[in-house]
Order: C-alpha cells, then structure tokens, then sequence
C-alpha cells in the first residue's frame, strides 16, 4: 500500500469526525428545540435553525409530535450512521481489509442507510398528508428532501457489503488449503 492511500484514509477519517461532529451538534440542537417548544415556546426564534413548529402544536399537538418524531430519529440516524463509520474506520486495515468485523460494519452501515431513507420519506409523505390538510410544512423539506439518495447509497453500501463477506470466504479458503 503506498503513502499517498494512508494519507487519504487518514483524511477520510477526519472528514469522518467533522460530519459526525456536525450532526451530532444538529441532532443536539433539534432535541433542545423540542425541548424548549414544550416548555418554554418563546424562546424559539434565538434556538438553534429557528425551527418553529408552535403553529402546527396550536393546531393539533399530535401532529407536531408526529413531524418533530421524524426529524428527530432522521438527525439522530444520520449521527449513528457516522458513528458507525468512524467504528469503520478504526476497525478497516487496508493491508488486510478483509475480515469478518469489517463485512458486519460495512452491513450495519446499510441497513442505517436505508433506514434513513424510507424514514425520510414516510416523513415526507406525512408531510404532504399534512400540507393538505391546512398546515404549513415547507420549512420542513431540509429534512428530508434526500430520501432517495439514502435509498440508493444503502443498496450501494449493501453491495460492498456482500462483496467484502464473499472476500472474507475466498480468503479464509485460501488459507485454508495453504
């Protein structure tokens, strides 16, 4: 393995730890948001990303509950999935990527992958399903207009997946008849 891959793979890392980092700080202020909507509404537009729902809580609280659930496990998920690929990260040997753990990890990635995206677009249904009914939502499409990329990142993601545990079967093949 030359230089040059360990110097990308250790600024892949970092990249990692940033992203996670910012959802990590996004999901955080999203559960304080909720927080102070229920407690104390006023405070709202100085909290993080101004998310102010009390004008659907005014209207029907069970709608509010259901919109900020779907945010919150989105952001919460997206953390995950960069935790898991931080673990990933530490766990991956380049000279020897081949192992039973890695294959798990990198499947483990997939499933989060595509739990985000069908979250994120159930959410946006109940969206739309909402808006129709005389509530305002558009503010709320940040969170998850990239249901689809998720959908298709997970099916890639499973992909490696299944490459990397049919490379641990061939490998462990191999030395077994060496």
């Amino acid at each position: 393995m030359s230089k040059t891959d360990n110097i990308l793979f250790i600024i892949l890392q970092v990249i990692a730890w940033i992203i996670f980092v910012g959802l990590s700080i996004e999901a955080g202020g999203l559960i304080v948001n909720f927080v102070f909507s229920i407690f104390s509404p006023d405070m709202l537009p100085r909290l993080y990303n101004k998310l102010d729902l009390t004008g659907i809580f005014d209207q029907s609280s069970a709608t509010y509950y259901g919109l900020y659930s779907f945010i919150l496990i989105i952001s919460l998920l997206k953390a995950v999935l960069f935790y898991e690929v931080i673990k990933l990260t530490w766990t991956l040997k380049l000279d020897h990527p081949f192992t039973l753990t890695v294959a798990r990890q990198i499947s483990t990635i997939s499933y989060f992958t595509l739990s985000i995206g069908l979250l994120s677009y159930i959410g946006r249904q109940f969206a739309k399903q909402v808006e129709r009914s005389g509530f305002s939502t558009g503010s709320l499409d940040v969170f998850w207009n990239d249901s689809q990329a998720f959908v298709l990142m997970a099916a890639i993601i499973y992909v490696i997946s299944a490459i990397f545990k049919r490379g641990v079967e061939l490998q462990d093949e191999h030395d077994l008849t060496v």
